[in-house]
């Protein structure tokens, strides 16, 4: 796991806490944690007429701690219901050993993958089982842009072919802006609704004698990745998903004049020093972690923060979510007419040693009352559009979760998806020259050869 890729997922188990998800260890406190009336109960009646008594469904990804606790209580309902028993383990190895898993011809029935980049790999490989067409149907219809998760599932085999494997359950929104209300309200700043509202208010707050944004780099040996960030949420508010598509494939070269445009558009927020806490210079050595804490001061060190669902851990102690600080969607640009796209990541369900169990226990996974069950225990989210809004833990999740029922499209972290050399590396180091003073041009192509450099 990479450094911001093991960041990421331990803020988010930090964050369920802060959020007031109540994810306690022992299982009975999580079966019932908001009340009956709140869940689809009904969905169990066609497991209930199932029998699968002594079939054992072994899972197998990188959920511990927390996150194990609740997997486990969500399968109780589906074995009480069925008499399977589901067998799931977690290890912080997950990576590696599920490629060794397979090739030892050991492998669970079901893998949890943290990313689609390797279940790509696996599918190449023909270590995974395709699912069937009712659960594609299933994702089409019920999930919001249910293309999008539908592609993003979708891998070739060992013989080139592409076939459904990934279902996506539990996953996270990087696509927002943190602000605080009440640094809002005294100046009397309304939530912009488009990018060009975005753009408006920033110079408006810079008029008014104020810094809009904090925007820091700084990650150790990862430093860099927050502009990664930027950039692809930028892609996607200007260019179509296929070009975004494109980009993280390197079928579209890092020196594409689109690809250009939007470095220049990050640089119009980061390389400005009117725009940015600290100026510019600031940019590249301000610690991300730190980055926010002038959301929190008097007067206000800027006014907004473009990050995932996860940066709260690292808001001063004692902040109150949607009171000292709250979020709204990173804005799509109404010039554009390219719906409201969302990045994130997520974790999904793939099969590697098929049984009817097994595939029973991905239909129970794609019910809203799965969804819920997990909703209400914090650090889930879902863009199920059958489920229950009100099963959320908090408002903030369901803010969030809104934001993923309204996206017409989703994509991935770019990044993430990107060779290790380019994503972890030539990207990263790449951001940082950029916003140190390095044109577009020259950074892009100095990323463009790296990747070659490895093709």
């Amino acid at each position: 796991m990479t450094r911001k890729k093991f960041t990421f997922a331990l803020a988010l188990v930090l964050v369920a806490g802060l959020m007031g998800g109540g994810l306690a260890g022992a299982q009975d406190e999580l079966l019932y944690p908001v009340g009956e009336g709140v869940f689809n109960w009904s969905d169990l009646e066609a497991f209930e007429m199932m029998d699968l008594s002594g079939e054992e469904v072994r899972v197998f990804g990188p959920w511990l701690g927390s996150e194990r606790d609740v997997f486990d209580a969500i399968s109780a309902y589906f074995e009480e219901a069925t008499g399977a028993d589901v067998v799931y383990a977690g290890s912080d190895s997950f990576e590696q050993q599920i490629i060794v898993d397979i090739e030892a011809g050991s492998p669970p029935n079901l893998a949890v993958f943290p990313q689609p980049g390797l279940a790509s790999n696996v599918a190449g490989q023909g270590g995974l089982v395709p699912l069937d067409d009712d659960l594609q149907n299933a994702v089409l219809e019920n999930y919001a842009a249910g293309q999008s998760w539908v592609d993003l599932g979708s891998y070739a085999d060992a013989m080139g072919e592409t076939q459904f494997y990934g279902f996506f359950f539990n996953v996270n929104v990087k696509s927002l802006v943190w602000y605080s209300p009440d640094a809002f309200d005294e100046a009397g700043y309304d939530i912009p609704g488009t990018m060009e509202d975005l753009i408006a208010l920033s110079e408006q707050i810079v008029a008014d004698g104020g810094t809009p944004w904090c925007i820091g780099l700084g990650s150790g040996d990862a430093t860099g990745w927050p502009a990664t960030d930027w950039m692809e949420d930028i892609m996607l508010r200007t260019q179509p998903p296929e070009v975004y598509d494109g980009w993280v494939s390197n079928e579209i070269s890092f020196t594409d004049e689109r690809i250009i445009n939007a470095f220049n558009t990050f640089g119009m927020f980061a390389k400005n020093d009117a725009w940015v806490a600290g100026g510019a210079s600031a940019v590249a050595g301000t610690d991300f972690r730190d980055s926010p804490q002038g959301l929190f001061t008097v007067p206000p060190g800027c006014y907004m923060h473009r990050q995932a669902s996860f940066i709260p851990v690292f808001f001063p102690e004692g902040t109150e979510l949607g009171v000292d600080a709250d979020f709204f969607y990173f804005p799509s640009f109404a010039g554009e007419d390219l719906g409201n796209p969302v990045l994130g990541a997520g974790t999904l369900f793939a099969i590697t040693a098929d049984s009817e169990a097994t595939r029973a226990l991905l239909d129970y996974l794609a019910t809203p009352l799965a969804n819920e069950l997990w909703m209400a225990q914090g650090g889930f989210l879902t863009p199920h559009k059958g489920v229950n809004l009100d099963a959320y833990a908090n408002d903030v999740l369901r803010g969030q979760g809104e934001i993923l029922l309204a996206a017409t499209t989703f994509r991935f972290d770019g990044s993430d998806l990107m060779p290790g050399a380019i994503g972890a590396g030539a990207f990263w180091t790449g951001m940082v020259d950029f916003v140190s003073g390095a044109s577009a041009e020259d950074v892009a192509a100095e990323i463009q050869a790296a990747w070659d450099a490895i093709k």
